[in-house]
């Protein structure tokens, strides 16, 4: 008899201590926000006027793919690099593709960025990259710098340092 009691009481017991309780929510994942600049990042806003005095901003890159690159007219690397992109530009802008080059301004150019974008070849929009541009994208490491970002602007390819126009063209295929 007392072992049914102690039973019984232990069941009450446990019964009662949960008719307080709430449903617990399934935890929630917490959003962790990828810095600017690494992959997984947004296309950071921004609005600037290019070397042509034409207002270049983010939302008009809206559902496109996006190069963004970095350059300067005393690196030689850039000017490698910046013919190729103009022809994918060329070749790719009808499928919803966009270039636009944002020039350092930590050193004094070699010549005239307008020339020096006219005699390499290039007419993609460029600016002048300030430091506060620079911060958005999650500052620059060296140059060029070359971000790919797919049609939902987020960034997908990350270069530091040159590369061959046929690698960025294999990245990007796939984004358009």
């Amino acid at each position: 008899m007392l072992r049914k009691r102690l039973l019984f009481l232990s069941l009450a017991a446990v019964g009662l201590a949960g008719c307080n309780q709430q449903a617990a929510s399934p935890p929630q994942p917490k959003a962790e926000a990828i810095a600017s600049g690494e992959i997984g990042s947004q296309l950071p806003h921004f609005s600037v006027k290019d070397l042509q005095g034409r207002e270049i901003s983010s939302a008009d890159l809206q559902g496109k793919a996006v190069l963004i690159d970095f350059w300067a007219t005393w690196c030689q690397p850039c000017k490698k690099e910046m013919p190729g992109y103009q022809k994918l530009a060329d070749r790719y802008d009808s499928q919803g593709f966009a270039v636009v080059g944002f020039k350092f301004d930590t050193m004094m150019d070699m010549e005239d960025p307008v020339l020096f974008a006219k005699k390499i070849g290039v007419r993609y929009p460029l600016a002048v990259a300030d430091d506060d541009l620079k911060q958005k994208f999650g500052g620059i490491e060296g140059l060029p710098t070359t971000m790919l970002y797919d049609r939902k602007g987020i960034l997908r390819k990350k270069i530091i340092g040159f590369e061959y126009t046929s690698a960025i063209e294999s990245a990007l295929k796939p984004l358009l």
